[in-house]
């Protein structure tokens, strides 16, 4: 079974600085039907302007992904990390027993554009932790690069919940397949471009809610499609 979260019917928060479209409940945006999928609890599409940002807040027990889509976060924590996460990189932060931070874009032109993902942990009151990585693999197009994992193999980032997450870049037409293992399910977010999955159409923005469906055939448009897959048990 596949669940279409249009782009559309998202959660929308427009401030001055901010466009924010939230997959699931976040912040003052509340809707029962759409509070998380599995151990999925947040994917917020951020548009922010040049200069502008969140500015110091904490989190708690949350395990805390951000990836650029284009331009570049300043990100300075309690943990003591002053860092810049640039297009294409990912980051994975552990708030564990708690962590406070910033996010600003660090362009004084451009529009940064990310997506934050929060999962749950496997555990609460987990020692706070701080990993960034660069997208060495940007041109591995029509392949499922491994961004996130609990085992930290291929060089992915660790993560504390049975999760794999995935990047996918298709050229137009281009087709891959992945199989989703007894038991467990998938979400697809798009990022960019249109795809077919299991012959169900996908516009950028869109979420498709996977579940009891083991084999997963993906196939880009006439555009390049770029998407993150998340493996979920």
């Amino acid at each position: 079974m596949i669940v279409i979260r249009d782009s559309h019917s998202r959660g929308r928060v427009v401030l001055d600085w901010l466009k924010s479209l939230h997959s699931f409940s976040f912040g003052n945006y509340y809707d029962p039907n759409h509070m998380g999928f599995k151990n999925l609890r947040v994917i917020n599409e951020d548009a922010i302007k040049p200069g502008k940002g969140f500015s110091s807040h904490s989190h708690k027990n949350m395990e805390i992904i951000t990836y650029i889509i284009k331009g570049s976060v300043e990100h300075k924590d309690s943990l003591g990390n002053l860092t810049v996460i640039k297009e294409g990189e990912i980051q994975c932060m552990s708030a564990g027993t708690g962590v406070t931070h910033s996010e600003y874009n660090g362009s004084q032109e451009d529009i940064l554009h990310l997506l934050q993902i929060w999962i749950l942990p496997n555990q609460a009151g987990l020692t706070p932790s701080y990993q960034q990585r660069s997208a060495n693999f940007i041109n591995n197009t029509n392949n499922l690069n491994l961004l996130i994992s609990p085992t930290a193999e291929q060089e992915s980032l660790l993560i504390h919940q049975d999760v794999k997450l995935y990047l996918g870049k298709l050229e137009p037409t281009e087709q891959i397949s992945f199989e989703l293992q007894s038991g467990r399910d998938g979400w697809l977010q798009m990022i960019t471009g249109d795809l077919l999955l299991n012959g169900i159409a996908l516009k950028a923005g869109d979420g498709a809610a996977i579940s009891q469906e083991n084999h997963l055939v993906i196939e880009a448009g006439k555009e390049k499609a770029e998407f993150l897959l998340f493996d979920l048990n």
